[in-house]
């Protein structure tokens, strides 16, 4: 099982390319795998026969357990067969036992004959137990002409099935209150869900986050984004690739918020690898690197940005493409949302929220106009960044986006 990330602990094997017995070329692909990040096809580092698969499709292993055996037609596989007979696929069947007899159940006491219906006063409380309720409702039973044996004359179990046995009349029909089917469905964690929860798990308890929020005049920027869509309709530049290269400048005037806490260190990065958050279709979360954003053209960050996000959501990524990042973007404007807090994604010192650009009145020189505005939540790691720091950064974004002319100087 190879290694496709650096947090990739394990792999699950979707599906073998090749079979038993079929001969291999060095190069070819093998296998297709699941990783935490991505669907990823594997190439055969030998060539020979396909002599033995070792993990089934379907079954997750350990990074660097053994997937398969390639060698000569005629050479001897049993040692390695053997040494990984620890493999999903060697597993020793599991010893079934047999279900002990059920004894014949006694036949239950007979039920009291159920007691003439006394009609519950008009407005009055009908005292039931729980689950008499719950029973009276799925048969559809009115428990208002059920007679209760319980204290107090309160309606309990056997009170219910006497009724029914009876035929007590039934509620007027009206719609059905109980859901039909399972109450619940139990689907295993995919390996990108599995290594989500575990970074956010580190990356919650151990960094220390803080939280920084900015009100965002995006006129300007709107009006960047309407005036190159409308010159090359084929850009179709997007806020986000705005906000992507705002980041990137704003990053080269403040170089500690590009910073990792490394330990007994804190690493600050030379190049710019603005990171951007992927929903997954079904589930699941993947941040694509853009490298080097401030030497690159929106025009250029837009293009790259299409393609890596095509991709990752087909699951189609390299890993050399979604790590490396030193600090990234996630959006959720275009769901709506006004205003939120990311997670940082370790070991980046920061990420952007962006928020939706929203039409609303604004105060310009004394009077009411039309603005545009977009709230931008900082999370900062504050074994990095310090709160002015963080705060001017935010500033510099803010200026950046303001008055787009300054991404290009």
């Amino acid at each position: 099982m190879p290694k496709g990330s650096d947090t990739m602990t394990e792999g699950k094997v979707l599906k073998w390319l090749k079979k038993e017995g079929e001969q291999v070329t060095s190069g070819d692909v093998l296998v297709e795998i699941e990783t935490d990040k991505v669907d990823m096809e594997v190439e055969s580092m030998a060539s020979g026969v396909l002599r033995k698969v070792l993990v089934q499709p379907g079954e997750t292993v350990p990074v660097g357990q053994t997937l398969a055996v390639i060698a000569k037609p005629d050479e001897d596989i049993s040692s390695l067969v053997s040494a990984n007979g620890g493999a999903a696929a060697q597993k020793a069947p599991v010893e079934r036992k047999e279900p002990a007899p059920v004894e014949p159940a006694q036949p239950a006491a007979a039920a009291p004959a159920p007691q003439p219906a006394t009609p519950a006063p008009a407005g009055g409380r009908i005292f039931a137990s729980p689950l008499a309720r719950r029973m009276a409702q799925e048969a559809g039973l009115d428990l208002a002409v059920i007679q209760g044996s319980g204290p107090g004359g309160r309606i309990i179990r056997r009170d219910v099935e006497s009724a029914t046995a009876a035929g007590v009349p039934m509620r007027a029909p009206g719609p059905q209150l109980v859901p039909q089917g399972p109450e619940y469905r139990d689907e295993p964690l995919s390996q990108m869900r599995k290594t989500i929860a575990q970074r956010l798990s580190q990356s919650l308890g151990p960094v220390p986050h803080f939280y920084l929020t900015i009100d965002v005049d995006i006129k300007k920027a709107r009006e960047l984004r309407e005036s190159a869509n409308k010159l090359n309709p084929e850009l179709k530049l997007t806020y986000n690739d705005i906000i992507v290269k705002a980041c990137a400048v704003a990053l080269t005037q403040h170089p500690d918020v590009n910073a990792s806490f490394m330990g007994n260190a804190i690493r600050y990065h030379n190049r710019i690898n603005v990171g951007i958050a992927v929903a997954i279709e079904g589930g699941g979360l993947i941040t694509p690197v853009i490298r080097d954003c401030n030497r690159k053209t929106l025009q250029q960050i837009s293009a790259e940005s299409k393609d890596l996000i095509a991709r990752a959501r087909a699951r189609k990524l390299k890993p050399e493409e979604y790590s490396g990042g030193t600090f990234s973007v996630s959006n959720l404007g275009m769901m709506g949302i006004v205003e939120f807090s990311a997670v940082i994604n370790p070991p980046e010192g920061a990420i952007l929220a962006v928020g939706s650009v929203q039409e609303l009145p604004v105060v310009e020189n004394g009077q009411i106009a039309i603005g545009y505005r977009c709230r931008m939540t900082l999370s900062c790691d504050h074994r990095v960044v310090d709160g002015a720091t963080g705060a001017r950064f935010l500033q510099s974004l803010q200026q950046i986006l303001e008055n787009p002319i300054l991404m290009a100087l």
